[in-house]
């Protein structure tokens, strides 16, 4: 058997916090209820000449790899892990209208019903949505009690898109935008949230588009409204109104924007928007679907560009909220590399020294310069073998 000496030795060698903290994970078996069904890609449409339909892309297996990367992976010596709950209706209508909690009480009991463009509420649903949003309330609890500064709401379905009063992206209720309310009545005067999922965090800006207290985030693919369930359209324009004006910071990013890219608008200008505002808590929305791999994104992430993330966010939260962070899941739907992604973020949460797993798949160049010497090479081909391109 292992001497405690060894052990901490072990640990020390890769780069545990000194304080030797630990990451409060909130999960709860029962989201894995949730079932979107197949169809092509997410419309749930079978066009009857296909032998294979997809499975919904937010399914139930890529959380179960994100809950094993965390049990059986190096960073699991750094997780204490805490059962979820459901939510209870009154906590609902902090954040939603008591019409849109009864219009999906009235779809889960029909049985399934599709609330709108890739959002199926079918058996098993309303259940793990209850989970969702109980689960990310006990997680805000567990800090605003003193219990931990670090949580982390392991949880599906996602929430950001969910607005007041309507399903959108996949999302019923809105779990960081509950968790939120949760602070705020709580004595927390100022919020901030910081979204990194691929798309916009549009229920969530909705739901805190009026007020000062609440700082909204999001750093997005540029992909504009695509409906009637999104009319948003999360350009920089979208700041907010009355008493927040000004408080919704919307950050769409180009396809591909990569590690680089990231960090840049982090350092430049969500780093001095959460100085600015002085918050005494941290909100960080996590979607891994900006990996350089996601099926549902463009951005090209890769760990480093998730942990550098991490890093950074942990300086902010060390400066402003003493220490506190509230991490909540979102999107993330390629079904190994998000589970990756995930154990890169936070790592770099926890601010340990060192990497501890590699990156199995990301061999796209880093130097962001690259991308311009390899346009400069293809130019002056095509100058000198393609005679109609001579004088490009």
């Amino acid at each position: 058997m292992e001497s405690s000496a060894s052990s901490s030795a072990a640990v020390a060698a890769e780069g545990a916090p000194a304080t030797g903290e630990q990451l409060a994970v909130f999960w709860h078996e029962g989201m894995v209820a949730h079932d979107a069904g197949r169809g092509v890609f997410d419309s749930g449409r079978d066009p009857g000449f296909l032998d294979v339909l997809d499975q919904h892309p937010e399914n139930a297996d890529r959380v179960r790899n994100m809950v094993s990367i965390l049990r059986r992976g190096p960073i699991a010596r750094f997780i204490s892990w805490h059962s979820g709950r459901p939510a209870h209706a009154a906590e609902l209508l902090s954040f939603h209208s008591a019409e849109y909690i009864e219009e999906l009480v009235q779809a889960n009991a029909v049985g399934a019903k599709k609330l709108c463009e890739g959002t199926f509420l079918n058996p098993g649903s309303w259940g793990a949505a209850l989970l969702a949003a109980g689960t990310t309330l006990s997680a805000m609890k567990h800090i605003l009690d003193g219990h931990a500064k670090i949580a982390y709401a392991l949880v599906r379905p996602p929430g950001h898109h969910a607005q007041p009063d309507r399903a959108d992206g996949y999302c019923f209720l809105n779990n960081a935008g509950l968790a939120v309310k949760l602070a705020l009545d709580s004595g927390r005067r100022k919020v901030a949230v910081v979204d990194i999922d691929v798309h916009y965090g549009n229920g969530t800006a909705e739901g805190f588009y009026h007020t000062d207290s609440v700082l909204t985030i999001s750093l997005h693919m540029k992909h504009g409204s695509w409906g009637p369930s999104h009319p948003q359209s999360g350009s920089v324009d979208e700041v907010g109104e009355g008493r927040g004006l000004g408080y919704n910071l919307n950050i769409p990013l180009p396809n591909g924007s990569g590690d680089a890219g990231y960090e840049y608008a982090m350092n430049e200008l969500v780093v001095p928007a959460i100085e600015k505002f002085h918050p005494e808590l941290l909100v960080f929305v996590v979607g891994q679907d900006s990996s350089t791999f996601d099926p549902n994104g463009r951005q090209c992430l890769t760990m480093d560009g998730y942990r550098k993330i991490g890093q950074i966010m942990r300086g902010m939260a060390d400066q402003h909220s003493n220490g506190q962070i509230l991490i909540v899941q979102e999107g993330g739907y390629h079904i190994s590399y998000s589970a990756y992604c995930l154990h890169a973020t936070l790592e770099g949460v926890l601010n340990l020294q060192a990497p501890l797993l590699d990156d199995p798949i990301a061999y796209y160049p880093e130097d962001e310069k690259y991308t311009m010497k390899v346009v400069d090479i293809m130019k002056k081909c095509w100058k000198e073998s393609i005679p109609f391109l001579k004088d490009i």
